[in-house]
Parts: structure tokens; sequence; C-alpha cells
């Protein structure tokens, strides 16, 4: 039995013309879930034998702040089916007139009303986003990952993903609908930490979304949700 770490990655750049890239902020907080694990895993005995991440920047860019926090010294596995989907290609199937930036809360409310919206659209398969796969294969590219760290992994692993993927691997962990990884997906943190155990036969989930590594108050500014 081991135990597969999923994390989120660090606060991205929402709003700008390019959103795959970390914040000064997002980095900050990559780093410091890397020294949190370091320290807990020495304490704990644990060792990471697998890295898996997605192929977007602000993965790679997510783990290469782990790994300077926690002194890993892996080379991931690039996983292209652990990317996120296009937000902005989903929005667009409902909404095709152009978004102004969202720079106020009303204007944030609306963007996520909208993708929630979307979002439904696509997982019910009445929608089809341009450049991007059906949901059914968004899902597949998932449990793949999810079936080779079953298969092939027999210490720990670790993936670097987006707030999609995670919260839909939990979704098929708890064979929860499809609609609740929605709701799931909308309150995931950046750098948030999601367990699973697993067996040869399964996985188990045993949290999900936590950030033990910013719950003092010197860190109380660094919880960021995009």
């Amino acid at each position: 039995m081991g135990t597969l770490y999923l994390v989120r990655h660090g606060q991205a750049s929402f709003g700008a013309d390019d959103y795959d890239q970390l914040s000064p902020l997002g980095r900050q907080q990559a780093v410091r879930l890397g020294e949190y694990l370091r320290q807990r895993f020495a304490r704990e005995g644990v060792q990471i034998d697998t890295v898996l991440m997605g192929s977007l920047r602000r993965h790679r860019q997510t783990w290469e702040g782990l790994a300077e926090g926690a002194q890993w010294q892996h080379t991931p596995e690039v996983w292209p089916g652990l990317n996120e989907y296009d937000s902005h290609a989903l929005i667009e199937t409902i909404h095709p007139e152009p978004l102004a930036k969202p720079d106020t809360p009303e204007m944030y409310r609306h963007h996520f009303r909208l993708l929630r919206d979307a979002l439904k659209a696509w997982m019910d398969g009445h929608t089809q986003p341009r450049d991007m796969p059906s949901y059914a294969q968004f899902v597949q590219g998932i449990t793949d990952a999810l079936d080779h760290v079953r298969q092939n992994c027999t210490g720990n692993a670790l993936i670097v993903s987006s707030g999609g993927p995670i919260s839909t691997a939990v979704g098929q962990v708890l064979g929860a609908p499809a609609e609740t990884t929605i709701e799931l997906n909308l309150r995931i943190r950046n750098t948030a930490l999601t367990e699973f155990v697993f067996t040869p036969k399964r996985h188990m989930l045993l949290t999900y979304n936590t950030l033990p590594h910013l719950d003092s108050a010197e860190h109380r500014d660094w919880v960021t949700f995009a």
C-alpha cells in the first residue's frame, strides 16, 4: 500500500494575457509546500518514488518550486492527460462574445458562473469546445495516470496538476456524479494537497484540498484560489 500525493499548481496569472505561469506568490506557495513536505516526510520516514505532472508551464514551475523546497532531485514523468481544460474555450461555447477582464468582485463571480454552466454543458455532451477533448477523453487521461500509479508504483507517488484533473480524480475514486466535480473544482486552492492511499486494485481518498503548509498566521495571506 502506498500514498499518492496530488498537488494543485501555485497561484497562476488569472486575468492576464497568459494565465499559464506562476505569479511570484505562486512560486512562494510551491517552495513553502516543498519545505513542509521535506520536514513531514523526514519525520514520517516517507520517500517519493514516482513523480508525474502535466505538461503545462504552471505545472513545471510548481514542480520546480516544490523540488527546491523539498530538496528533491526527481525527474518527473510528463503526462498531458493531467492538463487542465481550457476555461476560455469552454466559456466561448455558451458566451461567444468577448469578456472583459475580471477586475472586480462582480466580474469574477460572473466569470465563474459562466464557467460552471459551460462545464456542465461539456460534461453532458451538449458542447464541444475548440481544440479540447471530449469530457470522456478528459476523464480517461486522468484515470490513465491513476492506473499507471496503481500498476507501476511500489512506493509513494506525487502528481502535480490542476484543479480540474484533481477534482475529477477525486470524483472518480468516490464514484461521484460528474457535476459534483464542478463544485470540488471551483473550491480547490492553490498548492492544495490531496492524498489517496492506493493498492494495485484501487485508490482510496484520504484527504482533499488541505493547506497544512499555510496554516500559520505568517502565511494566512498566501491562501489563493486562482
